[in-house]
């Protein structure tokens, strides 16, 4: 497979077709076109030197040292699950989309990110709102409190070469995020679970193909990313009995999906927790030769290296754990070891990327009220973020 260079670019040949600006586009229902490794010793290993000298800064200023502008300051509902999903006829806290999205609005935020479109069925709009009419319903929710939609994790189609029932689907989802105002639509999952050349290859081929039918739509698709997609990819050595490749080159999975796939069609959302969690992971890799080499991955570089392609961030932050496989303990974004002042600084394009506070653990049986306030929280502590100078 031929790699893309990294070019801007939008096709925009659907919505001249439709004969409609981009603003009517995106506000009216349109058909879319086109058929552990072990863990190293935090005091003495480099992958853990990016989280130290943290600084925080205070109050929410709207000033030119903001790392994050105001209306970039979103939230993945998926963080507010419970909330989405409580039964309002028995609590007096907010309950369902329009409540939640009532709250945040309170809180700062200016952008959600949806996690699927499900509700509980006591609230406004009933229980499934994954439809045309319920995207209209909740786009005057999100009108109502100054909100905007910037993505969804939502379906992707799995199969390959696509099924047309998968291929339907896809199209009504992108309608859907048309009608709430998405420029973003994607999926909380790798490309793949593989990890061999060729089974990257063929994530990238249809993601390609996928990313087209999306762009014709006047949408970019992208993909999440937890930790196992910046392992190394096996791509040479000796083969397994499946005829497998059992080592590597020393290029990360993720970094090759980025190299074969077309910077106009795929996109990436980088959950900046998951990243350094494989920071502290995957950090040694045996190479073609047999000999164990070591590579520490560093986030922002890659960010830095493909910025246009990460319209997205979760911030997500972690409380260093020497005693976790994974690095780290989840906790309320601001609150950990993780320094997004240092990342968002490196990063830059602040008007251009959308970073969504995200806390997988926020919700709470026994404190049913913990998931909103961890949202206020994350809000106040990412918009305390400031440039040194």
């Amino acid at each position: 497979m031929t790699p893309f260079k990294d070019e801007p670019g939008t096709d925009d040949s659907l919505r001249r077709t439709l004969g409609v600006d981009r603003r009517r586009f995106l506000t009216t229902c349109t058909a879319v076109g086109a058929a552990a490794v072990a863990a190293p010793v935090f005091g003495a290993s480099p992958a853990l030197a990016d989280d130290k000298g943290r600084g925080k800064g205070h109050g929410h200023g709207h000033d030119k040292k903001a790392l994050v502008p105001a209306h970039k300051r979103g939230l993945i509902l998926y963080t507010v699950r419970d909330a989405i999903g409580r039964d309002p006829l028995t609590s007096d806290l907010p309950s369902g989309f329009r409540e939640v999205f009532k709250q945040l609005a309170r809180y700062g935020y200016k952008q959600v990110e949806f996690a699927g479109y499900g509700q509980h069925a006591n609230a406004p709009g009933g229980g499934n709102l994954d439809t045309v009419q319920g995207a209209h319903l909740l786009r005057s929710w999100l009108d109502d409190f100054g909100l905007r939609a910037q993505g969804n994790h939502g379906f992707i189609p799995g199969s390959w070469p696509l099924s047309t029932p998968d291929l339907d689907r896809f199209k009504q989802a992108l309608e859907i995020a048309n009608i709430l105002g998405m420029d973003h639509m994607g999926t909380g999952g790798d490309p793949t679970w593989g990890s061999t050349k060729a089974e990257w290859d063929v994530a990238a081929e249809r993601w390609n193909a996928m990313g087209a039918i999306a762009r014709r739509a006047g949408i970019k698709l992208y993909t999440h990313n937890h930790d196992g997609a910046y392992d190394f990819l096996l791509d040479g050595g000796p083969l397994d009995a499946q005829g497998r490749p059992t080592r590597s080159s020393g290029i990360r999975k993720l970094e090759y999906f980025l190299k074969q796939t077309d910077p106009r069609n795929v996109w990436l959302e980088m959950d900046i927790f998951w990243a350094h969690v494989a920071r502290y992971k995957f950090h040694t890799y045996t190479a073609h030769d047999g000999q164990q080499r070591t590579s520490v991955f560093d986030p922002a570089r890659l960010v830095d290296r493909y910025n246009k392609r990460y319209p997205l961030f979760h911030a997500k932050d972690g409380v260093i754990n020497t005693g976790s496989g994974m690095g780290y303990d989840m906790v309320p974004f601001g609150t950990g070891d993780i320094d997004y002042e240092r990342f968002f600084s490196r990063v830059g394009e602040s008007n251009y990327h959308n970073p969504m506070v995200e806390q997988d653990n926020a919700p709470s049986g026994s404190v049913p009220g913990q998931s909103l306030e961890y949202a206020r929280i994350g809000y106040d502590n990412i918009a305390a973020l400031r440039r040194k100078r």
